[in-house]
């Protein structure tokens, strides 16, 4: 019987996977994944992806093994290998899910097009989330994403396996793919059952805490589902997530009032989380550029090493911020709130432009999601031209969020020393109480890079000068009508309406 080929990608699962189970009733299956070099060469990934990955991989082996199959490792360039794979075991259609990666998954994806087509090959891929490729028209993605998470979940299909006549692979190691060495201490860990038991446990428990919970960076490590990472890698499929929680709300008792609430903003961020895909999907240059060309050149000139070098190594002088980059550090995770703080003081008292900071950022999250991740980057750093920017004042969010100094005080030893009135601005201690306990600013501490106001005030004329331009504002509409959201509300009267708008920026869907 003619073999198909099921290619895993970023879908680690057997459950609800749509490639899966189409080749699967037509005949026996063989079940590849593919390492590539060429994509852990580039600047977005990091050891701790790939430690992920590898933990994600080795359980998805196991539950082909329990059904009579094994899940076939390949190290190398994927046309290659589907060529080697041609000659030995001619096969007639290879099946996938459509990827919304970065640009080297693009153009391998394209690639792998092109091979199929020149090799007779049926090349047949699934939707993942409820991104449309080739959307002609926003205007019929909202309807789209409800028919897509709408439809029933698949179940794991039978399987009838195929024997791969490639060889074992040896599976490399981070060296050998020129990864850093360092794997967050504390991150998640990667698999279908560490998954399946963080969706029941926020379903079942911590969404009680998620309205209210999730902005502080105390209570979100357990307010926020913790659901990112394993939807960046399929562990989960998007539809099996909003079924599971549109069924949790509908069987609640009304009393359940905050977990209710809870989980229906999760819902909404789930929706959120499609729409920033779509993004890159529509346009998959702005990983590169700016969004609104009209701000070209608006940070590029301007680069400052030494202060990016500071932020990457949590010596900013700002200990909120500081604190953020060591918890990131250890665990690769930070909630949504926190995030675009970082991107914030990043892109305004700093003055950093977005990309280099969204490829630090890139390696540090765990849960990096191409289409987010980028199209986030530019709208905190106000280069979308259609979403007014928000600037958050590190010491401000300090008092706000960790008004006690608990989290700072957690991530930054140093500061366990440093009395609470000076916590947040420990610059301002006279000289006599640092060397009374022990902490001495610009060597224990670091002094802020600049100061504080008047970086953010000249920022901020930089930016709202250029946006306020005739040419920029000329712009926006385009943008727009290509990207913005088109949601259904109501207005003040109570009657329903939808419209054309740029996203809610408070609408951040990574770490959520």
């Amino acid at each position: 019987m003619t073999t198909r080929i099921v290619w895993f990608k970023r879908d680690l699962r057997l459950h609800d996977h749509a490639a899966l189970t189409f080749a699967a009733a037509r005949g026996p299956v063989l079940c590849l994944y593919v390492i590539e070099p060429a994509l852990w060469a580039a600047q977005d990934v990091a050891n701790q992806h790939y430690q992920f990955l590898l933990e994600s991989l080795l359980e998805l082996d196991a539950a082909l093994a329990r059904r009579g199959g094994s899940l076939h490792v390949a190290v190398g360039d994927v046309v290659e290998i589907l060529g080697e794979l041609h000659r030995r075991l001619p096969f007639t259609d290879l099946y996938a899910h459509e990827e919304t990666g970065n640009d080297i998954s693009y153009q391998r994806d394209l690639a792998v097009g092109r091979w199929c087509r020149a090799h007779e090959v049926g090349w047949h891929e699934s939707p993942q989330f409820g991104v449309v490729r080739r959307l002609s028209d926003r205007n019929k993605w909202q309807r789209h994403w409800e028919a897509h998470v709408a439809q029933a979940c698949l179940p794991i299909p039978l399987l009838e396996f195929a024997a791969c006549p490639l060889p074992p692979a040896v599976l490399p190691s981070f060296e050998a793919l020129g990864l850093a060495p360092h794997d967050s201490p504390l991150r998640q860990r990667g698999g279908r059952r560490q998954a399946v038991a963080v969706l029941q446990s926020f379903l079942l428990d911590r969404s009680g805490q998620y309205r209210g919970g999730i902005s502080s960076p105390l209570s979100a490590p357990t307010a926020c589902s913790r659901l990112s990472p394993y939807l960046a890698f399929g562990s989960l499929s998007m539809r099996e997530i909003v079924h599971a929680t549109r069924k949790q709300l509908a069987t609640m008792p009304a009393t359940e009032t905050r977990r209710k609430a809870g989980l229906t903003g999760f819902t909404s961020r789930l929706y959120w989380h499609c729409h920033f895909i779509q993004k890159l999907e529509s346009e998959p240059e702005l990983e590169f550029r700016n969004l609104h060309r009209g701000y070209d050149g608006l940070r590029e000139d301007d680069w400052n090493q030494q202060h990016f070098d500071a932020l990457v190594a949590g010596r900013t002088g700002w200990p909120l911020v500081d604190a953020c980059v060591e918890m990131l550090r250890q665990t690769g995770w930070l909630n949504f709130r926190m995030r675009a703080m970082l991107v914030s003081v990043a892109a305004y008292p700093l003055w950093l432009h977005w990309r280099p900071v969204g490829l630090w950022l890139a390696r540090q999250f765990l849960d990096y999601e191409p289409g987010i991740h980028w199209s986030q980057l530019q709208m905190q750093s106000g280069t979308t031209g259609i979403n007014v920017p928000r600037i958050y004042n590190p010491i401000k969010q300090a008092h706000d969020h960790d008004p006690y100094g608990h989290f700072v005080r957690r991530w930054l030893p140093a500061m366990r020393k440093v009395p609470d009135a000076w916590l947040f601005e420990p610059w301002r201690m006279p000289p006599e109480l640092q060397a009374r306990y022990g902490v001495i600013v610009g060597y224990d501490i670091a002094m802020p890079l600049v100061e504080l106001e008047q970086a953010t005030r000249l920022a901020k004329q930089k930016l709202f000068g250029l946006r306020a331009q005739s040419a920029v504002l000329d712009g926006q509409a385009a943008i727009v009508e290509k990207h913005g959201s088109r949601r259904r509300g109501r207005d003040k009267t109570g009657s329903k309406t939808a419209g054309v708008m740029a996203d809610d920026k408070e609408q951040l869907t990574l770490g959520f």
